[in-house]
């Protein structure tokens, strides 16, 4: 017995047969899904992982800069020089679909206060440490969007490979055996109803012919009684 409950006709063997052949082409391109996922996925991580290169460096320098400019200079005037900022940051959020995965797109621009200063402070009270420290974390700030892209990127892409994946394993595992069996044990059964149909009737046919020989073999004996009779009457 298979493992699906199926009635052994011929339009669930029609309508099984459809199934699997569905189901084979859906397997397939699961599949090309999955492996495209998977090299999309590969390029993402390498990607991640030289982002995540720069930005690590990138800190390590700002940091040891501000180190620096804090050992030069006072917490408060420290504190001060860098509490209100020239540049102001606005960010959008886009989608781009990548093999139906909707993945995040950050894009922002920068607009500042007008002066010829760049920099959130006058230069004449603060260290030059101070300045190295605002324009490494203003260079690595790019990197950490671009960073925190690809890794949101790298989690939408790796839980849509595991449910391809499930995906992919329940069709060629489980589904097309199933339906693989089925359709066997349908055609095994509709040849025994065949052939059980086939030796009913050859039973009929040999009672047919015996009933037929029977009657001739009677209606033989029957005309030669009469022949007989007749002859004897005759005498």
């Amino acid at each position: 017995m298979p493992a699906i409950n199926v009635n052994p006709t011929r339009m669930e063997l029609t309508r099984l047969k459809g199934r699997l052949r569905t189901a084979s082409r859906g397997h397939k391109l699961l599949k090309d899904k999955r492996d495209e996922l998977m090299k999309q996925f590969m390029e993402t991580v390498r990607e991640n992982r030289a982002i995540r290169a720069r930005v690590e460096e990138g800190l390590t320098r700002a940091n040891a800069a501000f180190a620096a400019a804090s050992a030069v200079m006072s917490p408060e005037m420290l504190e001060q020089a860098i509490l209100y900022p020239r540049k102001s940051v606005s960010l959008q959020m886009e989608f781009q679909n990548i093999m139906s995965v909707d993945v995040p797109v950050y894009r922002f621009q920068t607009s500042e206060s007008e002066g010829d200063n760049p920099c959130p402070y006058s230069f004449a009270s603060t260290s030059g440490e101070l300045d190295e420290a605002v324009e490494l974390l203003s260079q690595v700030f790019q990197d950490m969007l671009r960073l925190a892209e690809v890794e949101k990127t790298s989690q939408l892409l790796a839980g849509e490979i595991e449910k391809t994946r499930r995906r992919v394993n329940a069709l060629e595992y489980v589904k097309i055996p199933q339906m693989e069996e089925a359709i066997k044990y349908i055609s095994m059964k509709l040849d025994e109803n065949e052939r059980s149909a086939t030796i009913r009737l050859m039973k009929v046919k040999d009672m047919i012919l015996k009933e037929a020989i029977q009657e001739r073999q009677e209606a033989d004996a029957q005309a030669v009684e009469a022949f007989e009779e007749a002859e004897s009457q005759e005498v």
